[in-house]
C-alpha cells in the first residue's frame, strides 16, 4: 500500500500530542523530531522537510494553540494543512480545448509507466469526459511500446495510429494527428519515446514533436517509487521542453512517498493525475487534500463516494437498499452486493477510504480479494430455493455439506457466509430502528477513529481452504 510506512510513523508521532489537555513547546519539538525522521526515511527532499517543519512549528508554537481547547487536535490540523500545501494545495485541472481537437503529449523515462498511462488517460477521457480519444504510438526505439499500446487499444476499443519502427517519430505524429481529425476524434494522446536516462538526442526529438503537435498538456510520467530522483528527472525535462504537469504512477506499489512530497515543492510543477494499479481504469485526478487525509489516517470519504458513483448506478443502489431493509434479504441479494463491491476495486482500497479503519490496517492487508470468488462459488452451488430461502441451509447440515463439496470450499466457509448474511440482517434491523441523531453520532465516532464495539478487532482469518475465508 502506498505511503504505508510513512503513514504509520506520522500517525504514531501525532498520537503523542492528541488527547492531552495541555501541550508544552518540548512536546511539539519531540513530535516534530519524529516527523522529521519519518519524512527523511520516506526519501523526501531535505529542503522540503526543513521548510515543512519550520512552518508547522511557527504555527503550532503560540499561546492560542498551546493553551487552547484540544491543542493536540489543532496541531494535527496544522500538520494536515502543511502536508496539503507541500502536495500542491489545490487540485490542478487538466487543460482541454473547448472547441476542436485536444492534444496531450506524454513524456518520461523508460519504466515509468508512460505507455500504460496513455491508455488510462484515453479510457478516463472517454468514460468520464465523453471524449473520443485517439492514441499515437511514437516510441519507435522500443518495439514493445508500440505492441503494448496497440494491444491496450484493442482491449479498450480505442484507435491506435502506428507506422512501425522505421518511420521518423516526427512524421508519425504529424500523420497521426491528421488521421485523428479524419476519424472524428476530439482528443489525441501521443506516446513519445523514453530513455534509461535523460539525453540531448531525446530532448531534441521531443522539442520537435511538441512544435508539430502543439499540445495542450505536456505530462511527465514519474514513478512514485523513484523518491528524490524524480525531482531531478522533472527538472531536466522541464528545463528542455516545459512540462505542464506530472502523472505519478505505481502508487499501488511500495511507494515511500518521497516523489509525491518533494516534486511540487522543488519544481513548482503540479501533480495532475495519479495511477494506483495495473488496470486501465486505475487512474484518478490528484487531490492534495485527499492524499494528505489518507496519509494521516483520516480516510478519504469523498474518493469513496466518487468510486461508488462511478461503479454503481442510483437505481441499483436504491433497489438493493430496499431489499436489505426488508425481511426477504437472501443469497441472491448478497451476490449482487458482492458484485457491486468488486466493481469498486480491492477490499483494501475500499476500506482505506473509510476514516478510523487504519487501526485494522494489518488485518486489511491480509484480506484476499479472491474471497469474493470463493463466496460466489458457494452461492452458485446452492439450489434456487436455497438462495431464496436461507433458512433451508440453516436447518440442514447435509445441505451445507453438499454445498461445500460442490463449491470446493470448506463447511467452515459455508458457515461463515451464513453468519455474514445473518450479521447483515441484524445490522440493517438496528439501523432501521435508529434515530437520525444516533446515526450521526455513530458516523462522528467512526470519523474520529472510535469504532463501534462490534467492529473492533473483527477482521479474522478463517481456517478453511485457501486464503479467502474472511469475515467481519
Amino acid at each position: 500500500m502506498a505511503f504505508e510506512s510513512l503513514s504509520d510513523r506520522l500517525q504514531n508521532a501525532l498520537k503523542k500530542i492528541t488527547g492531552r489537555g495541555k501541550l508544552h513547546e518540548s512536546d511539539i519539538d519531540d513530535m516534530l523530531r519524529e516527523v522529521r525522521l519519518s519524512l527523511l526515511e520516506a526519501d523526501v527532499n531535505f529542503k522540503v522537510v526543513k521548510k515543512f517543519l519550520k512552518e508547522v512549528k511557527e504555527k503550532a508554537i503560540g499561546e492560542k494553540i498551546l493553551n487552547g481547547l484540544n491543542p493536540g487536535q489543532q496541531v494535527v490540523s496544522i500538520v494536515r494543512d502543511e502536508l496539503k500545501q507541500v502536495l500542491g494545495d489545490e487540485e490542478a485541472t487538466l487543460n482541454f480545448n473547448k472547441n476542436g481537437l485536444t492534444v496531450f503529449m506524454l513524456v518520461g523515462l523508460q519504466g515509468a509507466g508512460k505507455t500504460t498511462a496513455c491508455a488510462k488517460i484515453a479510457l478516463y477521457a472517454r468514460k468520464k469526459l465523453k471524449k473520443t480519444p485517439y492514441l499515437i504510438a511514437a516510441d519507435v526505439y522500443r518495439p514493445a511500446a508500440i505492441d503494448q499500446l496497440v494491444t491496450l487499444g484493442k482491449q479498450l476499443n480505442i484507435t491506435v495510429y502506428e507506422q512501425g519502427i522505421k518511420t521518423n517519430p516526427r512524421k508519425i505524429v504529424e500523420n497521426g494527428i491528421k488521421e485523428a481529425v479524419k476519424a472524428g476524434a476530439d482528443f489525441v494522446i501521443i506516446d513519445t519515446a523514453g530513455r534509461l536516462q535523460v539525453n540531448q538526442e531525446l530532448m531534441e526529438e521531443l522539442k520537435d514533436i511538441k512544435e508539430i503537435a502543439r499540445p495542450h498538456e505536456v505530462l511527465l510520467t514519474v514513478d512514485a517509487m523513484a523518491g528524490q530522483d524524480a525531482v531531478n528527472v522533472a527538472l531536466s525535462f522541464h528545463e528542455q521542453i516545459e512540462i505542464s504537469g506530472i502523472i505519478l504512477t505505481k502508487l499501488d506499489g511500495d511507494a515511500r512517498g518521497g516523489a509525491a512530497l518533494s516534486i511540487k515543492e522543488m519544481t513548482g510543477l503540479p501533480i495532475k493525475l495519479i495511477s494506483n494499479g495495473e488496470k486501465p481504469d486505475a487512474l484518478e485526478i490528484f487531490y492534495p487534500d485527499r492524499l494528505a487525509d489518507r496519509i494521516l489516517g483520516m480516510g478519504d470519504v469523498l474518493s469513496l463516494i466518487d468510486t461508488v458513483k462511478e461503479n454503481i448506478n442510483e437505481d441499483e443502489m436504491q433497489s438493493l437498499s430496499e431489499r436489505m431493509m426488508s425481511e426477504n434479504f437472501n443469497y441472491y441479494d448478497l451476490l449482487k452486493q458482492f458484485k457491486m463491491i468488486r466493481r469498486m476495486g480491492s477490499i483494501s482500497k475500499i476500506l482505506g477510504f473509510i476514516p478510523g479503519l487504519g487501526k485494522i490496517k494489518q488485518a486489511m492487508s491480509q484480506v484476499d480479494d479472491r474471497a469474493f470468488d470463493y463466496m460466489e462459488a458457494i452461492i452458485s452451488s446452492m439450489t434456487d430455493k436455497e438462495r431464496r430461502n436461507p433458512s433451508l441451509i440453516d436447518n440442514s447440515a447435509k445441505r451445507r455439506e453438499r454445498i461445500a463439496n460442490g463449491s470446493g470450499r470448506s463447511i467452515t466457509e459455508v458457515n461463515n457466509l451464513r453468519n455474514s448474511l445473518d450479521q447483515m440482517k441484524r445490522t440493517m434491523k438496528q439501523l432501521k430502528g435508529m434515530k437520525e441523531e444516533d446515526i450521526e453520532k455513530m458516523q462522528r465516532n467512526i470519523q474520529n477513529g472510535n469504532l463501534p464495539q462490534n467492529m473492533q478487532g473483527k477482521v479474522k482469518k478463517g481456517k478453511g481452504k485457501g486464503k479467502g475465508n474472511f469475515h467481519f
